[in-house]
């Protein structure tokens, strides 16, 4: 038996936000990043909403990218003081991946960061409050997924939660509120994005459903994206909904190798998540297509791209994303990005340990060793072929 979760209710496209005047509620607390969201507007009129289905509301903002241990907690303690009974998580995926944690915590204070990091191991959520998120990037899909990661900032342990639990009861997709997002910003979203949905359709756990919902964030992001990045109003649009697409694809598919190496080497190498994912993916799609090659070659054809045979066809698909990174002027290796080959090389057994026994590794289509991972970091690095 296999199972597909996503929020109950998904209001999507122009002015969805107005939804939240008829959310059942009394207080309403939202989780944000920086003040950005307040001066910009979009945090007032969602409180202005909110207070005409008079509901009260009180902000929590510092959500960091990498959201930490120390930073849920000072949700948590603000959450304790405030009760709300609605968590509102507003922004990209980090104030939303904090807002979840909060939630945990908020409504079983007892629980620890180690019980949480058991997959499906969370108590019963929704005893005190329930979850909406309002992303206002095009990338995570944080908002209809079953998944946070929090960082002790004291240890450098990373707890990645996964538990259909935290799963928001309502996500609020509002094309309106991508349209300031900068063309980096767009890039390594858009990057991130396109990342879920190839690595969601080779999974060893796909499935029709999710199929279905990659396929079209695919073909959606290949003609969206660069239109996005180049700043096209319609194309924003519709790239926030491939997006949310994307999430509800790999929240039920899992990921891949090029998620494992991202997350391993975020930090260390202060890379954005979707840049690394940018440079990794053709890499990945390299060393992945000896075992799902005819898939990969199914994108191809899908989108219409040359090729006769099923190695044609990957190359294609790589040239596509090799394309994107040119369009976008992104690097294609860590090199370009500008990580030193000293720091590179005192990292790379770190890197590569850590990704063989990330969580997304055990979905990807093909077993990889910790001397595999470390060649495929190298040919990453230096911009070399995965022949191997």
């Amino acid at each position: 038996m296999q199972r597909f979760t996503i929020p109950r209710d998904v209001y999507f496209g122009e002015n969805a936000l107005e939804h939240l005047k008829l959310v059942k509620g009394t207080k309403a607390m939202l989780v944000i990043g920086s003040q950005r969201l307040i001066k910009d507007g979009t945090v007032p009129k969602i409180q202005e909403l909110l207070k005409e289905a008079n509901i009260q509301t009180s902000v929590f903002s510092g959500v960091e990218n990498d959201p930490s241990v120390e930073t849920v907690m000072k949700g948590v303690q603000a959450m304790k003081e405030f009760t709300p009974d609605l968590i509102i998580g507003v922004g990209g995926g980090s104030p939303i991946d904090a807002a979840k944690a909060m939630w945990i915590f908020y409504e079983y204070p007892e629980f620890t960061f180690k019980e949480a990091a058991k997959p499906f191991n969370l108590p019963e959520l929704r005893q005190k409050a329930k979850f909406i998120a309002i992303p206002t990037t095009s990338g995570t899909g944080s908002e209809v997924t079953a998944f946070s990661i929090i960082t002790d900032e004291k240890t450098g342990i990373k707890y990645p939660i996964a538990d259909y639990n935290i799963t928001p009861d309502i996500a609020i997709v509002d094309t309106n509120l991508v349209q300031s997002m900068t063309p980096s910003l767009v890039a390594n979203t858009g990057m991130d994005a396109l990342t879920h949905s190839f690595e969601a359709y080779v999974s060893k756990v796909r499935n029709p459903i999710t199929d279905a919902l990659a396929v079209k964030s695919i073909e959606m992001t290949v003609d969206n994206l660069v239109k996005s990045f180049n700043g096209q109003e319609e194309a924003r649009k519709q790239m926030h909904i491939a997006q949310c697409l994307a999430g509800m694809a790999f929240s039920n598919a899992i990921l891949g190798i090029v998620h494992s190496m991202a997350h391993k080497t975020g930090k260390i190498f202060n890379i954005p998540h979707g840049l690394a994912n940018a440079i990794y993916l053709p890499y990945a799609i390299q060393f992945n297509a000896k075992a799902a090659g005819a898939t990969y070659a199914d994108i191809a054809k899908r989108l219409g791209l040359k090729g006769s045979t099923t190695d044609e066809l990957v190359q294609s698909l790589i040239e596509l994303v090799k394309n994107f990174r040119v369009s976008m002027n992104m690097p294609a290796t860590l090199k370009e990005f500008g990580v030193s080959e000293e720091d590179f090389k005192a990292n790379l057994n770190k890197i590569s340990e850590g990704a063989v026994v990330d969580a997304c590794t055990s979905t990807n289509p093909r077993e990889i060793s910790v001397e595999e991972m470390k060649q495929l970091f190298q040919a990453t690095y230096y911009g070399t072929e995965v022949t191997f």
